[in-house]
């Protein structure tokens, strides 16, 4: 294999939520309709144990009974596994598990540690040594990792390792890294973004091919790229507008994933919106409000400027 495998990695792929009990214990069921709302909401695939899917808070084992459950019940979309550690032999590990399930490809974000540009050729050069022609997504996400990676380091990368055909693109400002990837990549591979679509419209017109985010709202994501795509900016915007303050207001770090869970549980995605620890635990309070902003966001509010009068 090799990048044209992700050759067609366009549109919305929503980084999913990793469901629990309230006790804490997987909730593979929910993976389930977890799954079913977030295709029907306008997905063509899911990226599984992100750093928003709690990855780092399940074991190997866990892990790939989640990957597993998602993959059953992927219906032809595209599924892509999560594997970052600090831990080489545990990437190589869930790689291995996960592809032998039927995962598509795999997503890498460099360890702390690996700061400078051959340090990171050396690391990439382990890992693909090690898990061969496996389809891959390089996360660029320096505000988690620590590391960061110049547009000619990327290019290097791609260059090196026919494996890389997606990057998900994270650094901030998104905007001008993409317009200077594309720059040293042209089209050679696809790229995504994250933040959890905060900056989509200005990254869909610097040349980033759709959204790789968890907004708890996908059909947001997936259309404003949809209207994008067919020409209609005027109405991408409208419709990324609408959503500003919901998706402002899960822009809030780990306590953001507790509010995303929750609105996706008041949605019917999720039966329960538990976070495992260590993590927040949202007040009664915050879930009232959470519920007002949903209400809100389900009302077509139109200002009258005569009303002012």
């Amino acid at each position: 294999m090799s990048r044209s495998s992700l050759k067609d990695c366009t549109g919305l792929h929503v980084v999913a939520q990793t469901p629990f009990h309230a006790e804490g214990t997987v909730d593979l069921d929910s993976i389930d309709t977890l799954s079913a709302f977030y295709y029907s909401h306008g997905a063509r695939g899911l990226t599984i144990l992100g750093v928003s899917g709690e990855q780092a808070k399940l074991t190997p084992q866990e892990a790939i009974a989640v990957a597993r459950r998602f993959i059953r019940v992927a219906d032809g979309h595209r599924i892509i596994v999560g594997v970052s550690s600090p831990s080489l032999a545990q990437l190589v590990t869930v790689t291995r598990d996960a592809m032998a399930e039927g995962a598509d490809a795999v997503m890498i974000c460099p360890p702390r540690g690996t700061q400078t540009d051959e340090d990171l050729m050396r690391y990439f050069a382990a890992v693909f040594a090690r898990i061969g022609e496996t389809p891959t997504v390089l996360q660029d996400f320096p505000m988690h990792s620590g590391v960061r990676m110049s547009p000619p380091l990327i290019r290097r990368l791609v260059d090196t390792f026919p494996q890389i055909g997606v990057i998900k693109e994270e650094d901030l400002p998104s905007v001008t890294k993409i317009t200077r990837l594309r720059d040293e990549l042209g089209d050679r591979v696809r790229i995504l973004t994250g933040n959890n679509g905060l900056y989509l419209p200005q990254e869909l017109a610097r040349g980033a091919d759709g959204p790789m985010a968890g907004f708890s709202f996908p059909e947001m994501l997936s259309g404003v790229h949809d209207l994008f795509t067919a020409g209609d900016l005027p109405a991408a915007h409208d419709l990324f507008e609408r959503y500003l303050p919901l998706l402002r207001y899960e822009a809030q770090g780990e306590w953001g994933i507790a509010i995303r869970k929750e609105v996706m549980r008041q949605r019917g995605a999720l039966r329960c919106s538990a976070l495992r620890m260590p993590g927040p635990v949202l007040s009664a309070v915050d879930k009232r409000e959470i519920a007002t902003m949903i209400e809100r966001q389900n009302t077509d509010f139109r200002f009258d400027a005569g009303s002012a009068d």
